[in-house]
């Protein structure tokens, strides 16, 4: 099988390492408007070369899309239309689904498509933070499998379960609301501290001296890139919103009892936040 991967970063690069590595693809073709991702994949083995999308579309039997959002949305019609009538197969790596789902809605071509999330990545980006083994053991979300064709389906079924992925369907709604809660929130909180840090404290180094792992894993996500977070959090915007506002009414409570003094009621509100640990685990 050829793949083709567009958008070489974290996610992309990381794709084609294991899917070559692993047997899944005899040949990795890389799409990047930027040249120095381009280059950089060349140079370190990540894909075996670079071309156009409409060359890569071409030669490949499956595409995948790991670009931000926003670009997914355009690029997905465009490559339906190129696949057409074939048994090529496109599928995304985004983070939110309903708008790409939308995209594809009326397409004739729209069971050629299969909208995935790979819940897995790090604070890092580019093709120099792609690794191998970054999806085994995670969770990867297969979403209105209903409007895929079986076989396009069955193959990326078969590609996550190369990655050594755990699979869970949904539908892209439902999808976009859990993700606001579990995943979006998180950076959200994780740049809005280290943005209260950076106007609070002047000083880098009293920031050095004094950030402990607390601190260190809490505000670790801020070093994400604003080109991929920005376009998640514009595209899922309603559900982001709902969790902000009932983040926003909890630091309210912590606030209201700090001030009052109420050991006990915030003793109280800790022990019921220590509940997530029993889903976690």
């Amino acid at each position: 099988m050829t793949v083709s991967v567009v958008g070489i970063g974290l996610i992309g690069g990381s794709l084609a390492i294991d899917l070559r590595k692993r047997g899944f693809a005899d040949r990795v073709i890389g799409v990047d408007t930027n040249i120095q991702h381009q280059n950089i994949a060349k140079l370190c083995g990540i894909v075996d070369e670079t071309d156009t999308l409409e060359n890569a579309v071409e030669k490949s039997d499956l595409i995948i899309l790991c670009t931000p959002v926003d670009s997914n949305c355009r690029l997905l019609p465009v490559i339906l239309d190129m696949i057409g009538g074939t048994t090529k197969v496109v599928t995304d790596m985004g983070s939110t689904k309903a708008s790409i789902a939308r995209a594809a809605k009326d397409h004739p071509a729209r069971g050629r498509f299969v909208a995935a999330h790979p819940m897995a990545g790090t604070e890092y980006s580019g093709p120099l933070a792609a690794h191998s083994k970054l999806f085994d053991y995670k969770m990867a979300i297969i979403c209105d499998k209903e409007l895929s064709d079986p076989d396009a389906l069955e193959t990326i079924k078969e590609m996550l379960n190369v990655l050594n992925m755990r699979i869970v369907y949904m539908d892209s709604a439902s999808h976009d609301v859990h993700v606001a809660y579990v995943s979006h929130i998180s950076h959200i909180t994780s740049f809005s501290l280290a943005l209260c840090v950076l106007d609070k404290e002047k000083e880098e180094e009293n920031i050095l001296t004094l950030a402990a792992g607390g601190f260190e894993s809490t505000v670790r996500l801020a070093k994400s890139s604003g080109d991929t977070w920005a376009p998640i959090f514009i595209e899922n915007a309603e559900f982001i919103l709902e969790v902000i506002d009932t983040y926003i009414e909890k630091m309210h409570i912590f606030r209201q009892m700090i001030v009052k003094k109420d050991a006990e009621g915030l003793k109280k509100l800790m022990d019921e936040a220590n509940r997530i640990q029993k889903i976690l685990n």
